[in-house]
């Protein structure tokens, strides 16, 4: 069969599951029918669909090379039926050697393999740590018309597209595993436009749209005539398989029927992305649901509204569990977003809890003074008890901490850092208000939770307190959060030097401490549970430091040769404050 003027592609923007070969089979199967019906001569799929991206370790095991094989190897045979063909990615073992690889299923055999050359290492991918490298890769034949296949990371940089051109490619059909963060989409379009500008060739680019752990990938596939004009985009954070079709004009190919959906930007992106991350992690874990404690502050208020939207009202359990310090103020707001959410709640005072502890140390901390301690055996009562419900009825605890206190330490062990999944654990605590304030007036299209106002104003206004004690607030050991989180952007996400955020205008001393505190929190950080990634450099994937460090930057210019870490450095470190 040839196809000479006209090319009909279904490009399938699927949630695939990490190790589920089976299942993701079945779903390219799925999109193959909904292709066919539509007359399509090639399905698309995104990168190592049948394996999931990004498989990591897994795809080391013998077994699972075998299994991933073993399954491209009967979709293959499938297409012996006249129907689509299928360009699919897939861990693939070539001469004892192990690929990222995208085959071209056609006729009933695998007519074409090609291999992934650009392996990433850097950020959140260590691609090199399990595949090998491929060779500088040609086109593929396909029915009369030869398809360069570029695997992500191959179109980051021009070599492997001009290969491709100088070879004798007429289209790039690009398979990705990319995930989201606030400016991959503009950064996407510049690497492609690039491509398209140095190979005067039209570029498919099709993603997958799933929550994989700390990653969430928007999907947001899109296409690019010869000329660099837009020729269709998927929507952002939702399966589709959509059919193209593109025809021969003049010697280039132009899509004739491309559906341009605008992508979602912003704070919108931001909620949608922790949506769909918590979503995604919850059920591909097969959890019944959630359990989190909501306290009446913005934190657990956000988390218990994206939990509502991400898998229902019916699936999410919120407990107040509120001690001697907890004000009126927090009840009735805690109350008001249970009722506005409609999940169940409970209240569940800890006083007994937290008075059996003191209780039971009593002789041994005779004669100190109370401090922190007593503070967090409220918070490590609260986790203990949300820890047994879990265990009890089977929901997933959902933690809440944000990455303004993340970053600083103001959190507790084996408190409110108990859970298994933090949906907002990259957002700092100015967005976690802002993303609040969008909530009220704005939710996702598949948000599943109700319309207006589910986040009590007034929690939205009064000043944020852990309510460990007599009229605390955040501000007594913080900097305002505004000031923090500008610096931390600087500190985390742009590696900044004290010295240059001093420059910037910032306070020498507040920039020191809050170094300092994000310095010696990093053993906090290490024990906390994943959460979906949404900055350019979240904790966990991204920022790797060690926990054991004595590298402190002074904020001035490097010590002199024969100058020491001082004592009071060591000191320094050693310091641990654990709010």
């Amino acid at each position: 069969m040839t196809v000479k003027d006209r090319l009909v592609l279904a490009i399938a923007q699927l949630n695939p599951a990490v190790g589920d070969i089976a299942g993701n089979a079945e779903k390219a199967r799925a999109a193959r029918v909904i292709a066919a019906k539509g007359g399509a001569d090639l399905l698309v799929l995104s990168e190592l669909f049948i394996a999931g991206y990004p498989p990591e370790d897994l795809v080391l095991k013998p077994a699972f090379q075998t299994a991933c094989r073993s399954v491209v190897e009967a979709l293959a045979r499938e297409t012996s039926d006249g129907g689509p063909a299928v360009l699919i990615g897939t861990p693939w073992v070539e001469d004892r050697k192990l690929y990222n690889a995208v085959c071209l299923l056609d006729g009933g055999k695998i007519s074409a393999v090609r291999f992934k050359a650009d392996l990433p290492n850097y950020g959140v991918f260590d691609e090199k740590r399990v595949f090998v490298p491929g060779p500088m890769p040609g086109p593929m034949d396909f029915r009369g018309i030869r398809i360069g296949a570029p695997v992500c990371e191959d179109i980051w940089t021009p070599d492997v597209v001009e290969c491709l051109t100088e070879t004798g490619a007429e289209i790039l059909i690009v398979p990705n595993g990319s995930p989201y963060d606030r400016t991959k989409q503009d950064v996407r379009l510049s690497h492609a436009v690039a491509r398209v500008t140095e190979s005067s060739l039209p570029f498919i680019y099709v993603n997958q749209v799933c929550g994989q752990d700390e990653l969430v990938f928007d999907g947001t596939s899109f296409a690019l005539h010869a000329d660099r004009s837009l020729a269709f985009q998927l929507p952002s954070f939702q399966e589709s398989v959509v059919l193209t079709t593109w025809k021969r004009e003049g010697g280039t190919w132009r899509c004739a029927d491309g559906l341009i959906v605008p992508d979602i930007e912003g704070d919108a992106a931001d909620y949608s992305a922790c949506m769909l991350g918590l979503r995604d992690y919850v059920n591909k874990n097969g959890f019944k649901g959630v359990v989190l404690g909501l306290s009446g502050g913005v934190d657990s208020a956000l988390c218990a509204a994206m939990a509502v939207d991400a898998l229902g009202a019916d699936r999410v359990h919120c407990v107040m569990m509120p001690y001697r310090y907890t004000s009126e103020d927090s009840l009735k707001d805690a109350a008001n977003c249970a009722k506005a959410l409609g999940v169940r709640y409970d209240i569940v005072p800890i006083f007994e809890a937290v008075e059996g502890f003191e209780k039971s140390l009593s002789e041994m901390f005779k004669g100190t003074n109370r401090d922190i301690t007593e503070e967090n055996l409220q918070s490590r009562a609260r986790g203990t008890i949300l820890m047994s419900i879990s265990n009890k009825f089977g929901p997933m605890v959902v933690t809440t901490g944000n990455k303004s206190e993340m970053s600083v330490g103001y959190a507790t062990l084996y408190g409110d850092m108990n859970g298994g999944y933090n949906p907002v654990k990259d957002l700092y605590k100015t967005e976690v208000f802002r993303l609040s304030a969008l909530r009220n007036r704005w939710k996702p299209k598949d948000a599943k939770g109700p319309d207006g106002v589910v986040i009590p104003p007034n929690i939205l206004t009064k000043p944020p307190s852990a309510e460990l004690r007599e009229n605390q607030k955040d501000q007594d050991s913080l900097p305002p959060y505004d000031i923090l989180d500008a610096i931390l952007e600087r500190l985390v996400e742009k590696e900044e030097s004290v010295s240059h955020i001093v420059e910037a205008g910032f306070e020498k001393e507040t920039v020191l401490k809050v170094a300092r505190l994000l310095d010696i929190a990093e053993y906090k950080r290490r024990q906390a549970a994943p959460g979906v990634k949404v900055t350019l450099r979240n904790f966990g994937r991204d920022r790797r430091y060690p926990i054991t460090n004595r590298f402190r930057d002074p904020g001035t210019k490097p010590a002199e040769p024969d100058q020491t870490l001082s004592k009071g450095a060591v000191a320094a470190r050693t310091e641990v404050i654990d709010f």
